[in-house]
């Protein structure tokens, strides 16, 4: 194993690209994410305490799919901010606030280490973003300094590796095909950098949060086959497109077709269910 040569500007301009080419297919495979995440996002929002009229900062909203139950959470007397900084992807997330009919949203284009905004949120949120920060530490302070006193901020991320099969099993067959070796998981960046046990809580406290704690969360993904979930990862998931995209047509397709082959694994008798587990984090400011 690797450990990969680390560069913050690079890094973000590689997340950037990644997310402004995986756009279309992460809104176009809204309902899908939406019913994989739908209980770790409620859990979020619940232990963010996120109550009618409040004002709610989502950062690396994405195509925005949490920011519509922020929304609806916060009613006509909250506001929503959501940021990213894949200026493709947000623009997703300004059409699904048109589509819905959600007047109390607005998007703001930022790095989610320098977010630019006032103090006057009363809860944050971050879903799946935090861990592809090259210093999440600084995203967590920004976070801090952006909501009032007694404000709640919650992260979901992935955990350890070896506790999302689904991932690594993709991950794995594109390095392969690619012949490039594994990274380090922990690796600032990449899907599982915030995994490892008591690492986003001792984050959160550095930043100067309280009343810390982190729930495991098992979120499962349920799909007609394993092919579903290869087609998912083709369009949406930006790094592992990401380790493929040298390759020849031809080659490509190989590294599809064994991963599809190889997720067959987890079959059931009512379709495929994928495991992933997420670790979801609060603090008070």
């Amino acid at each position: 194993m690797e450990r990969a040569s680390f560069d913050p500007d690079l890094l973000k301009a590689r997340t950037r690209k990644q997310w402004d080419q995986a756009a279309k297919g992460w809104y176009e495979k809204r309902d899908q994410i939406r019913a994989w995440l739908r209980e770790p996002t409620q859990a979020m929002l619940d232990l963010a305490a996120i109550t009618p009229g409040a004002s709610v900062l989502d950062v690396a909203a994405g195509a925005g799919d949490q920011t519509l139950d922020i929304a609806e959470r916060v009613g006509p007397a909250g506001t929503v901010l959501a940021t990213d900084i894949s200026p493709s992807i947000l623009q997703f997330a300004k059409e699904n606030a048109r589509r819905t009919g959600y007047r109390n949203i607005d998007v703001h284009l930022a790095d989610g280490e320098r977010l630019g905004v006032p103090r006057i949120f009363d809860a944050a949120i971050c879903r799946l973003g935090l861990m592809f920060y090259p210093d999440p530490l600084a995203g967590l302070r920004e976070i801090f300094d952006a909501l009032k006193p007694g404000g709640r901020a919650c992260t979901l991320v992935f955990s350890e590796a070896a506790r999302n099969p689904c991932i690594m099993t993709t991950m794995a067959t594109a390095l392969k095909h690619t012949g490039r070796k594994h990274s380090d998981p922990n690796t600032p960046g990449g899907l599982f950098s915030l995994g490892k046990p008591g690492m986003i809580e001792s984050l959160f406290e550095r930043a100067g949060f309280n009343q810390v704690r982190t729930i495991t969360l098992p979120a499962p993904m349920t799909l007609p086959s394993s092919g579903h979930y290869v087609d998912f990862i083709r369009s949406s998931a930006g790094p592992i497109r990401d380790i493929v995209a040298p390759l020849e047509a031809p080659a490509r397709q190989a590294a599809w077709d064994e991963m599809t082959q190889r997720l067959a694994c987890f079959d059931t008798h009512e379709g495929w269910e994928g495991p992933n587990e997420l670790l979801l984090t609060a603090g008070t400011c």
